[in-house]
């Protein structure tokens, strides 16, 4: 194994007497260069916007959400909220209470979604971090919305004058009109907008927050009925572990669910169009290997005579397929080092100086992950190893002996 390696070394250094077999050489690294710095960065780019993406739910749902199995409520008795409480691995909670409503402003309307909720909430989730104008205030007849609600039915911060109308169905069955003529079928709240958060387009124009008694007497719901029930782990807990301990806890006619969980549909979109994108820059970097099937090629015929006198002073046919293997594969994982530390280095000053912007003020997200460097590598020494075994292939006894 030493004299193949060391053979290779050699001919990996050395120049040919043919111009042409040097430009198709250094051509055939200059791509494998390329082509790995592109994946690292394409890789590390997707990373980024994947947690950029993330972070938009990480701030709006907690670590685990509890709710009903069945029906829109479930019942959260003190001694239940005291049990949830005691538990170690329990940072705190928040009930809630949501439903579709109808919302009108001066003569401008739209269905939305009102969230009652308690105190802890702003504790449980990072919902007061996104806040775009006025404050977190929920106290009595207060409300906080999306920024696209307050701007399609212009509500302005503490406007007492013009309050947002709330309108929700009256609970109950048969038709709307079997309580009388007179009576109407929806119940009615004024509320004051003391904020607005910008968190994410589909967000933003769905929700209306309020707190959580006043929503439970729109609705005509009980004090302990809740639409669902938002945890904080303690920092390092065990998930799984707490799960089942929350779990335990509320019975089994609640369900839980934790981020991944609530978002499957991003996880999922967010994982497919990743596996696409390595994929096709894969397909890229199987194209430019070719080149170096190729160069080894012509390598070989390059050396054919020098191949004959090795095989002369003893080499066997296997040693001399190895030399060209070893020099393929040593080729193309310095090709593919370079690249990842170019891309690196590329990656680095995006992080640094933020020099790719997607608005004025935002730098275009990317994240240096250690196991994107391992798919390079593994990906390109893979592909090197198949490129330069399929050339190798070419020494043959007929060429060895001129035949």
């Amino acid at each position: 194994m030493k004299v193949p390696l060391y053979i290779a070394g050699r001919y990996l250094r050395s120049r040919s007497s043919q111009n042409a077999v040097n430009i198709i050489n250094a051509v055939t690294f200059a791509v494998i260069v390329i082509g790995s710095a592109a994946l690292f960065i394409v890789l590390s780019g997707f990373s980024g916007l994947k947690s950029f993406s993330l972070s938009f739910s990480n701030t709006f749902d907690p670590d685990l959400k509890a709710a009903p199995l069945t029906g829109k409520t479930f019942t959260l008795d003190p001694s239940v909220s005291r049990a949830l409480m005691d538990l170690p691995e329990v940072a705190s909670f928040s009930a809630e209470l949501e439903e579709r409503v109808y919302l009108t402003h001066k003569q401008k309307s739209r269905i939305a979604w009102i969230k009652g909720v308690d105190s802890a909430y702003s504790r449980v989730t990072g919902i007061d971090s996104t806040l775009f104008l006025g404050q977190w205030d929920l106290v009595g007849q207060q409300t906080v919305t999306g920024i696209d609600i307050a701007n399609l039915l212009g509500l302005s911060i503490q406007d007492y004058r013009s309050p947002l109308v709330v309108l929700a169905p009256k609970p109950g069955k048969g038709s709307l009109g079997a309580g009388g003529l007179g009576e109407k079928p929806y119940n009615q709240l004024s509320l004051v907008l003391s904020g607005v958060y910008q968190l994410e387009e589909n967000l933003d124009k769905k929700y209306v927050f309020a707190e959580l008694p006043l929503v439970q007497a729109l609705l005509e719901r009980g004090y302990d009925q809740v639409s669902g029930l938002n945890i904080r782990l303690q920092p390092g807990a065990d998930e799984e572990g707490a799960r089942k301990a929350v779990q335990a806890v509320l019975g089994p006619g609640v369900g839980l669910k934790n981020r991944k969980e609530l978002n499957q549909t991003l996880y999922r979109m967010l994982n497919t169009e990743n596996l696409a994108t390595y994929l096709i820059f894969t397909l890229v970097l199987i194209i430019a290997l070719f080149n170096v099937v190729g160069a080894i090629i012509m390598m070989i015929l390059d050396k054919q005579q020098n191949s004959r006198t090795l095989y002369s002073l003893g080499l066997t046919l296997k040693d001399l397929r190895r030399v060209y293997f070893i020099q393929g594969v040593m080729v193309t994982s310095a090709g593919g080092l370079i690249g990842l530390l170019i891309g690196s280095a590329l990656i680095a000053s995006q992080l640094f100086f933020g020099w790719l912007k997607i608005t004025p003020s935002l730098a275009y997200p990317v994240e240096y992950r250690l196991a994107n460097v391992g798919i390079v590598l593994a990906t390109i020494l893979v592909l090197g190893v198949i490129a330069a075994k399929i050339a190798s292939t070419r020494i043959t006894y007929k060429l060895l002996k001129g035949a």
